[in-house]
């Protein structure tokens, strides 16, 4: 028993980095397995070798590093969770090179980089361009990326007021205040490992009922197990094209709406964060902007349809009415979830509202994003609230200049500092757009697509390159250089400008 604990300690002690490692290792047999049981025997393989070489270099560094004790800094789990985003994509992306055969590793690397970051955009055409088995490893590594998340904002982002979390945090961003000071080591450690206990069942778990719940809706296997990952972890990555070529129909599209909820608001899964602090799931801020968010403005696009058509006696047309609102439905609440699923219906509700441009409402969606500590991208929809509070509070003063606002515990720290800090990570993600769109505009993007791109890539939401614009965007005629872009904006858009600001910052690391 004691060797036991003693075994775990040292594991425990290892860089947060190389226990991503190791796992991502251990991750390679599952698509191993399918191709060898499906006989796409040259794909197996390619898994199977690189899944040994991962486990032994894993074997081999534990072991340098056994008997050490770790030098972590107060951003040292920071540092660790950038490098996963950064460089475990290339570890990702030997097997997916080698069982394709037919591509670069650059494209391959920045096929992974989208899969892990849960952007869920994509260089080869589906479907059809990849295998069963390649196609499960996207939507694994997408899953996997979404889990890291949901873990390290709990055990990472939240000690550090980052995230989101700065909105209603006592200290500045990048920094502990006094009831989180037991995040550093070794209780960080603990911390995480705690934390790690409470979610991967609950995420698994939805997993495998969602994925359940949609063969029974029609869906073949793979397909279901794809689109299962993919809603949990918001990447819109999808063997047949997305809910569109999926067989469960309407049935299946409500069932992943469900499970899209969990990206509106942390509270749908777990209170213990500060966001707890609002009173229950019916009284969080979130989750209240989101549902109505879900709701208006499909309704807003169906009255539409009814204004223009009054004098022409469309009214009567309920069957195309019901698909037209249900296609809206989904498709706002799965881009406000920064998943990217366009409903099967979407071309009927387009034509119903007759709206010209509708790909602007998506991306307005996707920057919006989904709630703290989620899986989803986007600003977040807590500093939608900040902004909206402090515009209102504004707007009262401007009434009664001699009025207290702020009644509750929430409101009082929101008003306080957290709209000013929502304020400043508003303006530093427009910068990151405009900056991100300046780049690949001078390496010969056209503007549209560029600003497309920028959007799709910082608010994670990787299926924006197809349904935004006029024309697909497709990312693998672009050049080298401009991958590369596309391939750091989406880590910036998955760490959040914030938390590379707190990397670069000196200070903090002497914290």
């Amino acid at each position: 028993m004691e060797r036991t604990a003693s075994l775990q300690d040292r594991v425990l002690q290892l860089p947060l980095f190389l226990l991503m490692f190791g796992v991502a290792s251990l991750a390679m047999l599952v698509p191993a397995i399918h191709g060898g049981v499906i006989r796409e025997l040259p794909t197996a393989r390619a898994f199977l070798y690189s899944a040994v070489l991962g486990i032994v270099l894993f074997g081999l560094i534990a072991l340098a590093h056994a008997g050490r004790a770790p030098r972590h800094g107060t951003l040292g789990p920071l540092m660790s969770l950038f490098a996963a985003y950064t460089f475990l994509p290339a570890f990702l992306a030997v097997p997916f090179y080698e069982g394709l055969g037919t591509t670069s590793f650059l494209n391959a690397y920045i096929e992974m980089v989208s899969s892990f970051t849960t952007t869920g955009a994509t260089l080869f055409d589906m479907p059809g361009r990849l295998n069963d088995t390649l196609n499960l490893w996207r939507a694994q590594v997408g899953w996997m990326g979404g889990l890291l998340m949901w873990i390290a904002a709990s055990a990472i982002l939240a000690p550090l007021n980052l995230g989101g979390f700065e909105v209603t945090a006592r200290a500045e961003p990048g920094r502990y205040d006094e009831r989180n000071m037991r995040f550093q080591h070794p209780e960080g450690r603990a911390r995480l490992v705690k934390v790690s206990k409470a979610l991967v069942p609950i995420y698994v778990g939805l997993t495998i009922l969602l994925w359940i719940l949609l063969i029974a809706g029609g869906d073949r296997s793979l397909v279901a197990l794809c689109h299962a990952m993919s809603v949990m972890a918001t990447s819109g990555i999808s063997p047949v094209g997305g809910a569109s070529g999926a067989g469960s129909g309407i049935g299946g599209e409500m069932v992943m709406a469900l499970f899209m909820l969990f990206a509106l608001s942390r509270m749908t899964f777990s209170t213990d964060t500060v966001t707890s602090e609002s009173g229950g799931l019916r009284h969080d801020p979130e989750f209240r902007i989101g549902i109505a968010l879900v709701l208006g403005v499909p309704l807003i696009l169906f009255l539409r349809h009814f204004i223009g058509a009054i004098d022409i006696g469309e009214q009567d047309r309920l069957i195309a009415a019901g698909q037209a609102l249900w296609g809206s439905v989904f498709t706002v609440l799965s881009f406000l979830t920064t998943t990217g699923f366009a409903s099967a219906h979407w071309e009927t509700a387009q034509n119903w509202s007759g709206l010209a441009t509708p790909g602007m409402i998506l991306m307005g969606l996707a920057l919006m994003g989904g709630g703290v500590a989620t899986t989803a991208g986007g600003v977040k929809l807590l500093r939608v609230f900040a902004l909206y509070q402090a515009g209102l509070r504004e707007m009262e003063k401007l009434v009664h200049p001699h009025s207290v606002g702020g009644g509750t515990s929430l409101g009082r720290r929101v008003l306080k500092g957290g709209a000013f800090i929502a304020w400043v990570f508003f303006m530093l993600f427009a910068i990151s757009i405009a900056l991100v769109t300046t780049v690949l505009g001078a390496l010969g993007v056209g503007f549209e697509a560029s600003m497309t791109m920028a959007v799709a890539a910082l608010s994670t939401t990787g299926p924006l390159l197809e349904w935004a614009g006029d024309a697909p965007i497709r990312l693998q005629e672009l050049g080298p250089a401009a991958k590369s872009v596309f391939a750091a904006a989406m880590v910036l858009g998955r760490l959040e400008t914030l938390a590379i600001i707190a990397l670069l910052t000196p200070d903090l690391w002497r914290g």
